[in-house]
């Protein structure tokens, strides 16, 4: 007997709100997933029927089928079965804008030439009711040829009849009827789409009754919203908005994150016995806690458990055993507790930021902010089509250049990959707050000027190096956008608190496993080789009562790290940093985020007993410099956000760039040239503001 479960396919237009569906049918349970040979990511779940299940197929959000950008080309193989491994959907779910129907009927045509079983979702049907927009269901569907069930994915209305109805459609097939316009491939003369777009009117035109006071209320805020002028300054201004939002809200759970991590330390250290006679005990207890962390990993990462997967459990376990108490101490309070808990801190901030982000998405504001923004792009340089890869890269540059795939011309996608990593990234978030909190952490307005001035600089920038582009290397004019603004509704808070969880999740994540590694290693860096005897009695003799501090700053700068560090001391230091910060710069060449938890390692070692329940904005507040003054004024603070905001720090963008334009010499012109002005500009911010009396 086949017991293959059924499959489901969701299409519509984007702004329809399908992806809203998707998760009020799965419940959220959903899962990102793509076919072999296939890179378009497409979400998949599990919707529960009336005694059965289906798998659900969340597929890109489409104007057409004609499979001009890879997510068409996708949609398109997924709907005719045309990839390995899957089958035609059983049923095709058709999600339809109820305020925007007529737009929305052109793609529906075209789904129904397929001839495959069809559920029609009428979404957004509270919005419509809303604004006063009346639709008779049962005669759209007997133009349609199909079921039409009103629904809100917003407020789950309509969702128990869609369900009753796919469990129907899947238990007993119906025939599929052939709608009455004339295929475009066969009866059209002229402009090849009119067939379908006439159909669509006549539709419309037959099962809709609106009034057009909700379009002159949109035209009215839509003239002061896509302004030229106007338009950029409301963008700024609900940008700053938001990041005021920001600080306000998240200052308690953040305090909550650093005074847990501060407890777990010294909870951890006070638990330590002074000494452990025990080895095979020692080492025991050493390799369950490896092997948990490894199955941890395997869960957040995905990695692959190998023999050499034990194999690295054990040898870490016997070298972390036969470490002294007074170094495993030191590992496990600063390494792993003080590495992880310095960049967890910054997580509310981040889930908060993706939040507000994703409401502003609902609710139909961003199209507008890419409307606004498009004229700029194309003066110097960017294809308006790139606004949608800009928008990912703030997110993370790596989706980002993926998405700049939809870019056809390939001397607008170079441009568009090479500039992208310029853009505000959440690895860079942790570093904006640990800086915004060492110079406004009192006022949460003053701290949203920093975080949108870095998000300025970052968006300059790449405009600026966009148009430096077009001036030298890969000269040329962009092709116009054209996006569709869709119409104001209320955002969806399940979508939101959703794409919160998945951010969040992918931080953690990281948290838990390359920064994990990255602070260990840096730990044994920072630690080793020991200071030798005689010189530790010779600082201890000269320091008198900070005898303990000393020593310990003297073995760091004594370890490879301080080694390190110094080594570059004199090319960083014009830009203000010590040695101690260019360690944390230099590490975080394989990750930004890395530098947080680099400072609270490199500053925490050797911070008084007494201070051990000090945050790392505190601690990073009582560095001094020899001549007594503030390691981390005002100058020193501005020129390490400077270097952050436009420095290329993450080797996998590098990776994926060379992918995307298959040639390492793209991504080396990308790694040099970011870094060439991050240090040319963070020196000139370093030098201004020293000389303005600020450092």
């Amino acid at each position: 007997m086949d017991t293959k479960r059924a499959t489901v396919a969701l299409v519509g237009n984007p702004n329809a709100g399908k992806t809203s569906l998707f998760n009020r049918l799965t419940g959220l349970r959903a899962r990102t997933a793509n076919y072999p040979g296939i890179t378009v990511d497409l979400r998949k779940g599990t919707v529960a029927l009336p005694g059965q299940s289906a798998e659900l197929i969340d597929l890109p959000g489409l104007y057409s089928i004609d499979a001009l950008s890879p997510e068409e080309q996708v949609a398109k193989a997924v709907l005719l079965g045309e990839i390995d491994g899957a089958d035609v959907p059983d049923v095709v779910v058709l999600v339809l804008d109820a305020t925007n129907l007529e737009r929305n009927l052109f793609l529906a045509s075209q789904i129904l030439d397929l001839e495959l079983p069809t559920v029609v979702a009428l979404n957004l049907i509270d919005a419509a009711t809303a604004a006063d927009i009346r639709i008779e269901v049962d005669k759209l569907a007997a133009e349609l040829h199909c079921p039409v069930v009103p629904v809100s994915a917003k407020t789950g209305r309509g969702v128990p009849e869609l369900k009753k109805l796919l469990h129907e459609r899947l238990s007993s097939p119906l025939p599929v009827l052939q709608t009455e316009h004339q295929s475009c491939t066969t009866g059209c003369t002229g402009c090849q789409f009119s067939a379908r777009y006439d159909w669509a009117e006549r539709v419309s035109k037959a099962a809709v009754h609106s009034p057009d006071m909700l379009g002159r209320r949109t035209a009215a805020v839509d003239k002061l919203l896509t302004n030229p002028v106007v338009g950029v300054f409301a963008f700024l201004a609900v940008m700053l908005g938001v990041f005021y939002l920001i600080f306000s809200m998240a200052s308690v759970p953040m305090d909550l994150v650093d005074e847990t991590f501060a407890s777990l330390g010294e909870w951890a250290n006070q638990q330590l016995p002074e000494t452990i006679s025990n080895r095979a005990l020692w080492f025991g207890g050493v390799f369950a806690v490896s092997m948990s962390l490894l199955a941890g990993s395997y869960w957040a990462a995905r990695i692959r458990w190998s023999r050499t997967s034990t194999a690295i459990a054990i040898v870490t376990s016997a070298v972390v055993a036969l470490l002294p108490l007074e170094d495993f101490r030191s590992l496990l309070v600063d390494g792993v507790i003080g590495g992880i808990g310095g960049v967890l801190i910054f997580l509310p901030q981040i889930c908060i930021l993706f939040f507000f982000i994703s409401l502003l998405e609902d609710s139909g504001y961003m199209a507008r902010a890419a409307f606004v923004m498009e004229r700029l792009m194309r003066f110097v340089g960017l294809p308006g089509k790139a606004f949608v890869p800009m928008l990912s890269a703030h997110a993370c540059a790596i989706p980002g250049i993926m998405a700049a795939r939809v870019i056809e011309n390939w001397r607008d996608r170079l441009v568009t990959i090479l500039v992208l990593p310029l853009l505000t990234c959440s690895a860079r978030l942790p570093v904006y707050s640990m800086i915004a909190a060492l110079l406004f952490a009192e006022s949460p307005f003053k701290a949203s000027l920093v975080f949108v001035g870095a998000y300025l600089l970052g968006i300059g920038a790449a405009l600026f190096s966009a148009w430096c582009l077009k001036k030298t290397i890969l000269k040329g004019d962009a092709i116009p956008l054209v996006i569709e603004l869709p119409s104001y509704r209320m955002p969806s808070l399940i979508n939101s608190l959703q794409l919160v969880a998945e951010r969040g999740m992918i931080f953690v994540r990281q948290a838990g496993t390359v920064i994990l590694l990255i602070s260990v290693i840096l730990w044994a860096l920072a630690t080793y080789p020991k200071l030798p005897d005689a010189q530790v009695e010779q600082v201890a003799a000269n320091a008198g009562a900070n005898a303990e501090q000393q020593v310990a700053q003297a073995s760091l700068a004594y370890s490879v790290a301080g080694r390190v560090g110094k080594l570059f001391e004199p090319v960083f230091r014009p830009l203000g940093f010590d040695w101690k910060i260019n360690v944390g710069v230099l590490t975080s060449f394989a990750a930004r985020e890395v530098v947080v938890s680099t400072l609270a390692i490199v500053y925490g070692i050797g911070e008084d007993s007494a201070e051990d329940e000090a945050t790392l904005v505190e601690t990073l507040r009582r560095q001094q410099r020899p001549d007594g003054t503030p390691v981390f004024n005002m100058a020193t603070s501005l020129s390490l956000l400077v270097f952050f905001v436009l420095a290329m720090q993450c080797l996998p963008t590098q990776a994926v760039t060379k992918r995307e334009t298959g040639s390492w010499k793209w991504a080396m012109l990308q790694l040099g040239y970011m870094s060439g002005l991050a240090y040319v500009a963070a020196l000139v911010t370093y030098q201004v503001c020293t000389r303005a009396g600020l450092g």
